[in-house]
């Protein structure tokens, strides 16, 4: 067995169902195996953690993004006490393994970190050990665990960084108590995870949950994954900018606090820019993101056709925005949701973690994966 069972939490099934739950669905929930296989190379993994330790350990959350690196302290209860944040040098995977290294020496320094769990923009095998591909960083075939492992000379956990904030959101905010809970995450992209039945999964091959490169416009605007017309090319931080610069560069003069904001230079204007705006109350930042909200309905309602989960969470730096964007897509989605009037509605919400959900998530999972380990 490799590295993909991962212990349940919360899990709403009888015995009898997990008994009749197939070995191949256990075998491929995340993070690690409850025996597995030893790496020769790889520092020799920790003793499981006395349960009195377990609860009194602190463990450091990386969550690396498109564009920001975030680490922070979280005890057991899921609480930061200490964090730190940097830029992603995007095009340069050893300056990003770097900016890793550094984070992970700087807290240890100062605190008793028993484990480390590292949440990555990117797809992720099976076994958690390496990056496949990431859209939006320089990471290709990257042996991202091991690399940090042996540099740092203690076990590290990796998990899809969407993937971590879904369970944080599950363990400590908005999806407590939910068995089936799709995560979305709305940054430089999209990312997404679900955790059922107090699980991630992570599908066959590890790559559940890349919701973001579903198509929704067949032949729309390219995307970085190599697709066109993907949902995050009109939903996500780089959509909603490329739309402010296009309105901004036909010198709209709906456009004027848009322009006055960046300078007067169309190119700086992010979808971040943006939605500070829209919550200042700027009539063409908040009719961008009511458009964007619709697109996002669009694609909820896609994923409660094929995944039917009790609840949505949207979290990720554009969902400061709130109501602004989440009213326009409940509105899409219930408008274009399959069966509508005749099925139970999924309630939309915030996450309740904010930009903390990814390395609150990450740290946790190191947690429980070191208290399995035998």
């Amino acid at each position: 067995m490799d590295d993909r069972s991962l212990p349940s939490l919360g899990s709403s099934r009888t015995p009898g169902d997990r008994d009749r739950s197939n070995e191949s669905a256990r075998a491929r929930a995340w993070p690690v195996a409850r025996h597995p296989r030893r790496d020769p190379l790889a520092p020799r993994a920790p003793r499981r953690l006395p349960t009195r330790l377990a609860r009194r350990s602190l463990s450091l959350g990386v969550d690396i993004g498109g564009t920001k690196v975030a680490a922070g302290v979280v005890n057991a209860d899921g609480v930061v006490i200490a964090r730190a944040q940097r830029s992603t040098p995007a095009t340069d995977a050893a300056a990003v393994e770097e900016t890793i290294v550094g984070l992970v020496r700087e807290f240890s320094a100062e605190h008793r970190i028993l484990t480390v769990g590292i949440g990555a923009a990117g797809w992720m095998d099976t076994s958690g050990s390496t990056v496949l591909f990431s859209p939006h960083l320089a990471w290709r075939n990257e042996p991202l665990r091991a690399t940090l492992e042996a540099r740092l000379g203690r076990r590290i956990l990796v998990v899809n960084d969407a993937d971590a904030a879904g369970w944080g959101e599950y363990r400590f905010g908005a999806g407590r108590h939910v068995s089936r809970l799709a995560c979305i995450t709305l940054g430089t992209g999209i990312g997404g995870s679900l955790v059922r039945d107090g699980q991630l999964e992570r599908g066959e091959f590890g790559l559940a949950g890349e919701f973001g490169h579903q198509i929704v416009v067949p032949e729309g605007h390219r995307c970085e994954c190599g697709n066109r017309g993907c949902w995050e090319q009109y939903a996500s931080g780089n959509a909603l900018g490329r739309e402010a610069r296009g309105l901004a560069r036909a010198a709209s003069p709906v456009a004027h606090r848009l322009l006055a904001a960046a300078g007067g230079e169309p190119e700086t204007i992010s979808g971040a820019l943006v939605t500070e705006l829209a919550i200042e109350g700027d009539p063409a930042s908040r009719e961008l993101l009511e458009d964007m909200g619709q697109w996002l309905g669009i694609g909820l309602a896609n994923l409660a056709a094929a995944l039917d989960p009790g609840r949505f969470v949207i979290g990720g730096g554009l969902s400061a925005a709130g109501d602004l964007l989440l009213e326009p897509a409940r509105r899409a989605f219930a408008r274009h949701l399959t069966g509508r009037g005749f099925r139970p509605v999924a309630p939309i919400v915030t996450a309740a973690l904010g930009a903390d959900a990814g390395l609150v998530g990450a740290a946790d999972l190191a947690r429980v994966s070191a208290r399995s380990r035998r």
